[in-house]
């Protein structure tokens, strides 16, 4: 069985830019490119990658391997710009493994700084606090979810010791979280959960993402 990296260009506006960035992805992971216009499930069933519109979200519904949804107006070179990144979005408590390993290995091939991004939120006594949350309380948690994700980060840092991974730790819901890191990353990855349907933060994300979102199925 021959692997390959699909390009699926079905009823999309800008299949140049969808076919190229399947071609570049399939040229340094070493595999053949396909291009496929009407997605059936044979011609998918192959693939190690699927790359297709960033409106094309039954794209993601199905397919058991990552999908990268391109926006309609890609930077041409976004790995060729100075202080291009990839952009993780991690769970702290709950990493989602697949998605962690697909960025780490993207970022190596790459040779891009890898900028993990751990949303979080207050605890729910802080909703109780008279007069606010003070500042000591405030940084006090916040240390406590920068360890989380230094943990959490370990396993692959020993692992993959040659990618330089930026640790960012931000006081915001999910979604807006990452998406105002796509306006200067060249790829942003999240992973996708067992169910089928993308979950809100993915929604929300490829609805405002100015760059490629990597989904990776867990």
């Amino acid at each position: 069985m021959e692997r390959v990296v699909v390009a699926r260009v079905q009823g999309s506006t800008h299949h140049e830019s969808v076919v190229r960035w399947a071609r570049q992805e399939a040229t340094r992971r070493g595999l053949a490119l396909r291009v496929v216009h009407d997605g059936q499930p044979d011609d998918l069933k192959d693939a190690q990658l699927i790359v297709t519109d960033a409106h094309d979200l039954d794209g993601v519904l199905f397919p058991a391997c990552p999908v990268v949804l391109v926006p309609e107006v890609p930077t041409a070179q976004p790995f060729a710009r100075p202080g291009a990144e990839i952009v993780l979005g991690v769970d702290a408590r709950k990493p989602a493994r697949a998605a962690v390993g697909f960025a780490f290995d993207t970022a190596r091939m790459r040779g891009v700084r890898l900028r993990a991004v751990h949303a979080w939120k207050f605890p729910y006594c802080a909703a109780e606090l008279p007069f606010g949350v003070p500042e000591e309380d405030r940084a006090v948690w916040e240390d406590h979810e920068v360890q989380l994700l230094s943990d959490a980060l370990r396993p692959w840092r020993e692992k993959h010791s040659d990618v330089h991974v930026l640790e960012d730790v931000r006081l915001l819901p999910p979604a807006r979280a990452l998406s105002r890191c796509t306006a200067s990353a060249a790829l942003v990855v999240v992973g996708r959960s067992a169910q089928r349907e993308p979950g809100p933060t993915q929604q929300a994300l490829l609805t405002e993402a100015l760059c490629p979102v990597a989904v990776v199925p867990t």
